[in-house]
């Protein structure tokens, strides 16, 4: 595991300035939407606000560490159903795998949740992650939740707002979280980071490992420890979109036996930034695009890779 001296960098600073003052004006909206693409800190930056609202009421209990394991009275969070169980024991590969939903049922939990009186503070706090797998029952009754007068802050964290009603957009604050760029990234690692403790394979380029990252110095981290993992058979053969049917099947057969969904993931975004620098070709990119898609779905994974880069083999590169 990659270790940071510090995980402020995660943070950005100024929704951090927005939600201080905030707190330090006690001007709560009824509902807030943490809106950004993955990995850039949404729910860290959530948990921390919490923990500051919670703390105003009761600052002598052990707010940080009660929010930390979800133990606390006034507190609910709401998670989609439904993950992609993988070989591996850690929380933080398990991959989405594209039929999650947030039911009904969960949205009425958190009715329940408000009718009570809070116990150690004056708000009580609902966190739903990834609010755009709502479905549209569970949409519509959140709506007439946020309609009702309550005691309750919600705090609704996506990476697709296009996804979710615009009744219940229009309800809540946005709270915006950027993407950084390749040059601010690098200067928070150099920070933060103890890049001598730091391996990257060698067939790799950092800066198309930045890339990939999606703005996102957290997914940067978990990105270079998953691609340290891949074998150099594997990324000597990706360096370049493949012609040769018999390579091609011969490499995804390699990768659909050897990397975890959640591995193949990562590998792809990892390809679709080294061919897009050495082609420009967007057609090649949607494709790589729509191979994300269905292996998130789970959907033949070996057989997803071999049409997508015999379709790619066709393209005029």
């Amino acid at each position: 595991m990659i270790q940071v001296q510090t995980n402020n960098f995660f943070f950005n600073e100024e929704v951090n300035t927005c939600l201080n003052n905030i707190i330090k004006n006690k001007s709560f909206a009824n509902g807030y939407i943490f809106y950004g693409a993955e990995g850039v800190g949404k729910k860290q930056t959530a948990l921390k606000f919490i923990k500051n609202v919670l703390k105003q009421s009761s600052p002598s209990e052990n707010i940080e560490e009660k929010i930390t394991n979800n133990n606390h009275p006034d507190f609910l969070i709401i998670k989609p159903d439904s993950f992609v169980a993988t070989k591996s024991s850690d929380p933080e590969k398990t991959i989405k795998s594209g039929s999650e939903i947030i039911k009904i049922n969960q949205i009425r939990n958190i009715k329940t949740f408000l009718s009570q009186k809070s116990i150690n503070s004056g708000k009580k706090i609902v966190l739903i992650i990834d609010a755009h797998f709502l479905n549209e029952a569970a949409s519509n009754c959140l709506l007439k939740t946020l309609e009702e007068p309550s005691n309750g802050i919600f705090i609704l964290l996506t990476s697709k707002l296009n996804l979710m009603l615009d009744t219940i957009i229009s309800r809540c604050q946005i709270v915006r979280f950027r993407s950084l760029s390749s040059k601010q990234i690098k200067s928070i690692l150099k920070e933060y980071l103890d890049t001598s403790k730091v391996n990257i394979n060698k067939k790799l380029k950092f800066e198309d490992l930045i890339n990939s990252a999606n703005g996102s110095p957290n997914q940067l981290l978990k990105n270079i420890e998953i691609c340290n993992d891949f074998s150099d058979e594997i990324l000597s053969k990706l360096d370049y979109p493949i012609s040769n049917s018999l390579e091609i099947l011969e490499i995804t057969k390699s990768i659909s036996d050897k990397l975890e969904i959640f591995q193949q993931i990562t590998l792809v975004n990892l390809i679709q930034t080294i061919w897009w620098r050495k082609t420009n070709n967007i057609g090649l990119v949607k494709k790589l695009e729509n191979l994300k898609y269905l292996l998130r779905k789970n959907i033949q994974p070996r057989l997803a890779w071999e049409i997508t880069f015999l379709k790619i083999s066709m393209e005029d590169i």
